[in-house]
């Protein structure tokens, strides 16, 4: 990099499309500087224009970041000034690469193949696939104890969370220096075995299927769906992690719950894991018994549950959405159509 006087890690970002340019944004958020790189041979003439797109969409986001507040506008030229997009002997400069390009074997192959000829044997490798299991990856790398899965969410530069996936050959020390890594940009790194759908979208699969099988069948409008989404399910995940929450109301409402819902549908996707049966055999129920997908023995529930609620308030407040709480009776007024909170289904 062009800062002489730079002396913490480089990052090269082995693909300019979307995830690339996100990754970059959050680098250079963080004061990390970044490279980069397209893989694709190009006409000289192709390649600046990719270059311009690139960068463009960079500095857009990071202006759009000042427009709304997260970012001092006098920090925006030092900010922009800590990406840059370089050919592949940036490569030979790196200590960590993340791998963006498209979600294909072929590509992956290339990819990897090019990266693994140019880089330091000790560089930290990171796909950011959202689809192919880090075990069927590793083979693709030299040195495969130092490459992991990086599944970052997007918008890349705004979503704390990364889950990283390691493979077979992942060695402990590469785990650690990338959540090092990715926490001293503000992340929030989680570690997940190589399993299909990761973590947050196998969840998230479920809930949106769950949410276009009610418009299927016409339990509620559009509407009135995505509002019980931010307002009821998402509004308590954002605090309660689904787990947490699980333990919070008391594993038994959930498997009672779980029994209720495949008799009265037929379906057995509603049945409990054999965990949650577990679970109740051995009364671990939640908060009520002291355990239960977490252990609560040492925690002085009072203050845990008080700073729940504090945090829950927080939300409501973010929300706009604060209850009436002078004590006195009002009669609501009509809703607006232009409500804000709402979103207008498609015709």
């Amino acid at each position: 990099m062009s800062n002489r006087n730079y002396s913490g890690p480089v990052v090269a970002i082995a693909g300019a499309g979307r995830m690339g340019r996100g990754i970059a944004v959050a680098s250079a958020l963080a004061g990390v500087k970044s490279q980069i790189i397209d893989l694709k041979q190009r006409s000289a003439d192709d390649e600046q224009a990719l270059r311009a797109e690139a960068l463009g969409e960079v500095h857009g986001a990071i202006n759009m970041l000042a427009d709304i507040g997260m970012v001092e506008r006098s920090n925006v030229a030092a900010i922009c000034a800590n990406v840059e997009f370089s050919d592949l002997s940036a490569l030979q400069h790196c200590d960590f690469v993340f791998e963006a390009v498209p979600e294909t074997l072929e590509a992956k192959t290339s990819a990897f193949e090019t990266i693994c000829a140019q880089v330091a044997h000790e560089v930290i490798i990171a796909s950011t696939t959202s689809t192919i299991l880090s075990d069927d990856l590793q083979t693709l790398v030299t040195h495969p104890e130092r490459f992991i899965n990086a599944h970052w969410l997007n918008p890349a530069f705004l979503v704390p969370l990364v889950e990283l996936s390691p493979a077979t050959a992942t060695s402990d020390t590469t785990i650690t220096a990338l959540k090092q890594l990715l926490e001293s940009m503000g992340k929030v790194p989680v570690v997940c075995k190589a399993s299909p759908g990761y973590i947050v979208p196998r969840m998230q699969m479920l809930a949106m299927n769950e949410a276009a099988r009610m418009v299927e069948e016409g339990v509620a409008s559009v509407e009135d769906i995505d509002k019980a989404s931010k307002y009821g399910f998402g509004f308590r995940f954002a605090i309660l992690g689904m787990l947490e929450f699980i333990d919070w109301g008391g594993g038994d409402i959930l498997y009672h719950a779980g029994q209720y819902m495949t008799k009265a549908t037929g379906e057995e996707r509603y049945a409990a894991p054999e965990i949650v049966n577990q679970n109740m055999e051995n009364g671990r129920i939640g908060l009520r018994t002291g355990k239960g997908f977490l252990n609560y023995d040492d925690l002085d529930l009072d203050v845990y549950k008080n700073q729940k609620l504090a945090a829950f308030f927080g939300m409501l407040k973010h929300l706009d959405v604060l209850p009436v709480c002078d004590g006195s009776y009002r009669k609501a007024e009509q809703a607006n159509s232009s409500d804000d909170r709402s979103t207008r289904p498609a015709d």
